[in-house]
């Protein structure tokens, strides 16, 4: 099944976290993200204005609510930059690379 057509589980100090021979398979699903410090996911998206940049944010906003996982999220004229990872485990988990799916369709969809 897709990234985007599954769900976030609920996550606890127990959680595993994934190891860094893992995330390719993820990332085969998500292009233009990328994996920092093998730490957190991250993906800019750009807009042609503040107006578009704000939408995708209140519609990626909405998907994080429903999954209840959160990106930080950076809102700038006409670009946003989301920076996702599970941080009870302090590191990436496969919650994040669904979220990263959801809010791919969420950014540009209307």
């Amino acid at each position: 099944m897709a990234l985007r057509d599954r769900h976030c589980m609920p996550t606890s100090a127990t959680t595993r976290k994934l190891q860094a021979h893992e995330f390719a398979q993820f990332l085969a699903e998500l292009p233009g993200w990328h994996i920092v410090d093998e730490h957190h996911l991250y993906k800019r998206y750009t807009f042609p204005d503040f107006a578009s940049a704000l939408a995708a944010v209140e519609r990626i906003g909405g998907i994080a609510e429903a999954e209840g996982h959160h990106p930080d999220i950076t809102l700038r004229w006409g670009e946003v930059e989301l920076r996702i990872w599970t941080h009870v485990v302090n590191g990436l988990t496969e919650n994040d690379f669904i979220l990263a799916a959801k809010c791919d369709h969420a950014a540009y969809s209307t």
